[in-house]
């Protein structure tokens, strides 16, 4: 039995379709918090097993008699170290074969505030006498992608990231290399890190949004001050917005940018492209567009 928890998440619903094209649905149970929202998993012959962070006895019932557990990380910053303890606990008393997380590139020695808490899961992990496998997934493009609304508005894209590079790779690209460990052999005790093939910078990124949109998207590079006044000021609530621009600022000197090629050689494809990514972007924004 393989064990996916945020399944219906937006990492997560990938992995899950993922795998369904791999193993039988009978194989797979999505651990969720909201049972609801994974209806349609469990139309597909998924067992669903509500599994709240914050609730360690339903934990331990959805991992019951699991053999390999994909543990992706919370996406509450700042709480998501005791709520992987609660989960790394519940495997234990479980019994679960091997615990896969989900990290973040470089993270023991990454100088982005995200960093901490991804470290301090992967020491519990390797105490915890499990088996495992560790996936330290770079940036996602649809972190940028995913402003596109905002970006072809205001014809800008903002950041403090000056010409640092993102190896940045799509969710599915990262959903895909989960699947690969989750069934296949000989990752145990594995540390992959994980990035795309193609790196860009912001300014980089500007520009193919301007290429396929036939109109001139600039990129505006500000001082982290600055940044940070900008997005609190937009409505984004300051503690995100201080990772945002710190994350911007480590960009800035590299901290984003790999090319081992762990990803590429897991999934067995080239990563997605930049301008793949762009197109499918400006297709779910504007109504009738192409790429």
């Amino acid at each position: 039995m393989i064990v996916v928890t945020g399944a219906t998440g937006k990492l997560g619903s990938h992995v899950v379709q993922g795998l369904l094209k791999v193993v039988p649905p009978s194989t797979l149970r999505a651990a969720v918090r909201n049972p609801d929202k994974a209806a349609a998993f469990a139309a597909a012959g998924i067992t669903v097993r509500r599994a709240d962070y914050d609730d360690p006895p339903s934990l331990e019932a959805a991992l019951e008699g699991a053999e390999k557990l994909l543990l992706i990380s919370a996406n509450e910053v700042g709480r998501r170290l005791p709520q992987h303890l609660a989960v790394i606990e519940a495997a234990k008393k479980a019994g679960v074969g091997q615990i896969v997380y989900t990290s973040l590139l470089r993270a023991d020695s990454s100088p982005l505030a995200l960093a901490g808490e991804h470290r301090a899961t992967e020491d519990a992990i390797r105490a915890s006498g499990l088996p495992f496998v560790i996936l330290r997934n770079g940036w996602y493009i649809e972190n940028h992608t995913g402003q596109m609304p905002v970006i072809l508005q205001h014809g800008a894209i903002v950041g403090a990231a000056g010409n640092g590079r993102f190896a940045s790779a799509t969710r599915a690209d990262y959903a895909a290399a989960a699947v690969a460990v989750l069934t296949t052999d000989g990752h145990v005790g594995r540390t992959y890190e994980l990035a795309g093939d193609h790196p860009f910078t912001l300014t980089e990124l500007a520009e193919e949004i301007s290429r396929q949109a036939g109109r001139t998207i600039v990129y505006t590079n500000l001082e982290p001050d600055a940044y940070l006044e900008l997005l609190v000021n937009a409505g984004v609530p300051k503690p995100f917005a201080e990772i945002l621009v710190d994350s911007d600022v480590h960009a800035a000197n590299g901290a984003l940018d790999d090319s081992t090629g762990d990803l590429r050689r897991l999934i067995g494809r080239p990563t997605t492209t930049l301008a793949t990514a762009v197109a499918d972007a400006l297709k779910q924004t504007v109504p009738g567009k192409d790429g």
